[in-house]
């Protein structure tokens, strides 16, 4: 896994023997065991990493009105209940939610106003809940509603 994995050396010494892995990928999913030794004593300590995925087709950056499918899945081994996904979660009357039974939320003519933070979370049969934030890139155009712009003779305008 290297380069991507990395051991706080500064951190040992005061009991944090934490792995950091940097980007995850899918096949990290899995069983982890950690084991320090000091003097005689052994202590081991056991994390299973599930990972999720968040899958854009066409991928990012997406082009305005272009058609968008996101998809949301992860490792984890129950029955998937229900998807819902947050847009800007808490920047007010922009925020919206959409859930289903399936994984894709489709977005048939993307806008400007559908780029920024995305969350997927996973509902599961086992009362398991799950989610992912990314950020969704769009290329577009974000100019002013009204096409007349003034500008003073002599200045630069934008």
């Amino acid at each position: 896994m290297k380069p991507r994995v990395s051991l706080q050396d500064s951190a040992l010494r005061n009991g944090n023997f934490s792995l950091r892995i940097v980007p995850v990928r899918s096949e990290d999913v899995g069983l982890y065991e950690a084991q320090v030794k000091y003097r005689t004593e052994v202590h081991s300590c056991h994390v299973e990493l599930g990972v999720i995925t968040v899958t854009l087709s066409p991928p990012s950056p997406v082009i305005e009105s272009e058609l968008l499918s996101m998809s949301c899945n992860s490792s984890h081994r129950a029955s998937l209940v229900e998807t819902c996904w947050f847009h800007k979660e808490h920047l007010g009357p922009t925020s919206r939610t959409f859930c289903s039974s399936s994984g894709t939320l489709s977005i048939f003519h993307p806008a400007m106003s559908d780029a920024g933070s995305w969350r997927c979370q996973l509902r599961y049969s086992d009362k398991e809940i799950i989610s992912a934030t990314f950020n969704l890139r769009i290329l577009g155009f974000d100019g002013p509603t009204n096409p007349v712009v003034y500008a003073a003779a002599g200045s630069a305008v934008d």
